[in-house]
């Protein structure tokens, strides 16, 4: 006897606790299979929502501590007991895994189960405390050396437990998982990220393009507060935030793909789903990376669409087109095509009209010098305001064809173009012909409007040609675009004539090496000539324009042409056209034109830029 008290000792007490529940539930597990094998009668009716199961009291009261509890409760006399299970984790399918477990049925814990044994063990109180190895042991054990190891099991443990909250919370599930997904990612992107990679990022400036890791199409199937607090985790691991980007991206697009927002057509969604759509786009716009060019120009144009249908917080839309308008030379047209979904027009003309205003706001701060990321200080490209002024005019050109579109909103669009983005006045010129094409029920103030957004100045020899025979340009305009062709005539003819006097530079136009000699006459000769012939044509339609004037718009019309003839643009080295009448001013224009073949103008004829070689047309 002294012996085995010495043995008793010698082991503990907490090891002889620990042997006797082992005992205690091998031989509960040889009862139960005994009862499941002679099929006795059951003693315990269970309800769980609605369904209803007959079960025995012995096994569930030796592994349930919460079933324990509530047979022990006092009732009134009665051979079979019945108990209401209300609010347990995944329902009647949780306390289905429970019973078997408790009455010693096999199967097998998975990624996909794991966690609702987890959570219905602890419901149920299946603690150490009752037998040994129980539930929770179990399910805590797989987690750990299994579900937590991997990014992919660890994804698919989050999202099974967001069906089982807040249960999942109180275990700390949702919170374990997310840690570990965080940690196993960061060490992922540590491990991937080559520093062959860092070194031309360092030396050229720019970030190499993101690149889709293999784990971010598992994130997309979470729910989007889960998400976000995945991302905010990893951030506050060290993962990169310009990585964002691409999970972003990806997540964006497969939860906003339903959405129809590249057409006109009213809304056929739910309102409750609608209103989840707007949730998911007003988090996904928060998580967007602040790092210019971290996302492309398309993919935040798509983001604005959905927040104009989806019909998103004010901050929201405002948030995307300032992203929009800082990266705005990279755009192409189609990402300004923003449909209206009202009834009236068939773009949404005002939403660009801010991104252009974001955008010249932008350069004017000079806050183009430089930007700071996480690592250091980079230089911005050059400016990129000639792309705007290109894209903002084929704009113009497109939304011109809308019937719908009110001329206050084309003309306050088109007066934003930057001129310094502006080389030439032919897109201008294009877009203002498609408009008043579509718009022919215009009067003529309106058409000297919409004219004004374009210097005709700078418009080419081919735009020239076509404005002087387009009957839907008010005749003031037609007029300006004559004078001003002529003007350039003028200034290329005295160039020439001064050339051939002696006083032009010793390198041409292109640079190449001035010509001498009879050759060099006679190229000069033929240059004259064309310009000659040139200056008769522009004559022959000045004459047609002015008759044509006469004859169809009467004296009245005459005089107020007379009026606006002499506001048209002067050049800088000539005294201010008279203002006696219209067809003076414009004899006496080409009266001077015609001087230009004089001998004694050239010595006073200041020395001009040689033209280009390539001007071979011609109005006709």
């Amino acid at each position: 006897m002294a012996t085995a008290f010495a043995d008793e000792e010698s082991i503990g007490v907490p090891a002889i606790i620990s042997k006797k529940k082992q005992l205690l539930s091998s031989s509960l597990k040889r009862t139960s299979e005994w009862i499941l094998s002679q099929d006795i009668p059951s003693d315990l009716t269970v309800h769980v929502g609605d369904a209803t199961l007959n079960l025995h009291k012995l096994p569930l009261i030796s592994k349930s501590g919460y079933i324990h509890k509530l047979i022990s409760k006092p009732t009134t006399d009665s051979k079979i007991k019945t108990i209401d299970i209300k609010s347990i984790p995944g329902g009647i399918e949780g306390f289905e895994f429970a019973s078997k477990f408790c009455y010693g049925v096999d199967f097998e814990i998975t990624i996909e189960n794991v966690a609702l044994l987890r959570c219905v063990a602890e419901f149920l109180e299946m603690t150490e405390d009752y037998a040994a190895d129980n539930l929770i042991t179990r399910t805590e054990f797989f987690l750990q050396e299994v579900a937590l190891t991997q990014i992919t099991s660890a994804i698919t443990v989050l999202h099974k437990s967001e069906t089982l909250l807040p249960a999942a919370e109180r275990v700390k599930l949702i919170s374990r998982c997310i840690d570990s997904i965080a940690y196993m990612t960061c060490k992922d992107q540590q491990l991937s990220r080559s520093p062959l990679n860092d070194a031309n990022r360092n030396s050229s400036g720019f970030n190499p393009k993101p690149i889709v890791d293999w784990w971010a199409d598992e994130l997309t199937v979470l729910r989007i507060d889960i998400f976000q607090r995945v991302l905010v985790t990893m951030k506050a691991r060290g993962f990169k935030e310009q990585a964002f980007g691409p999970l972003v991206m990806l997540y964006a697009q497969k939860s906003l793909r339903s959405l129809n927002t590249y057409g006109r057509a009213k809304k056929k969604i739910d309102p409750k789903q609608e209103h989840e759509k707007r949730i998911i786009l007003e988090t996904i716009v928060s998580l967007l990376p602040r790092e210019r060019n971290s996302m492309s120009v398309s993919f935040l144009s798509m983001l604005l669409r959905a927040s104009i249908y989806l019909d998103t917080t004010v901050a929201c839309r405002l948030d995307l087109e300032k992203r929009m308008a800082l990266q705005l030379g990279q755009a192409v047209l189609d990402d300004l095509l923003i449909p209206s979904f009202s009834e009236d027009e068939v773009f949404d003309v005002d939403t660009v009209k801010r991104i252009l205003t974001n955008y010249i706001e932008h350069e004017g701060d000079g806050s183009r010098l430089d930007y700071a990321t996480d690592d250091d200080l980079i230089s911005l490209p050059p400016t990129d305001a000639a792309q705007v002024g290109r894209l903002m005019e084929s704009y113009l050109a497109e939304i011109a064809t809308d019937p719908n579109l009110n001329i206050e909103k084309f003309i306050g669009l088109g007066e934003l173009v930057p001129e310094q983005a502006r080389f030439n006045e032919d897109g201008m010129y294009r877009a203002i012909d498609i408009y008043l094409k579509a718009h022919p029920t215009l009067g003529d103030v309106d058409r000297k409007r919409v004219c004004r957004l374009m210097d005709c100045q700078k418009l080419s020899r081919e735009a020239c040609a076509h404005a002087a025979q387009n009957d839907r340009l008010p005749a003031q305009t037609v007029v300006q675009v004559l004078y001003s062709e002529q003007q350039r005539l003028r200034d290329s003819s005295m160039y020439s004539a001064s050339f051939m006097g002696g006083d032009s530079p010793a390198v041409s136009y292109q640079g190449t090496p001035v010509l001498s000699g009879a050759r060099y006459q006679s190229q000069s000769t033929n240059e004259v000539s064309r310009l000659q012939r040139e200056n008769d044509e522009l004559k022959m339609e000045l004459f047609k324009m002015k008759m044509k004037m006469k004859e169809s718009s009467g004296p009245l019309v005459y005089r107020e042409t007379q009026a606006s003839s002499t506001n048209a643009p002067r050049s800088a080295d000539k005294p201010p056209l008279p203002k006696k009448s219209f067809i003076n001013s414009v004899s006496k224009t080409l009266g001077k034109i015609n001087l230009f073949l004089r001998s004694d103008s050239v010595g006073t004829t200041k020395t001009r830029a040689k033209p280009p070689k390539d001007r071979r047309h011609s109005i006709s």
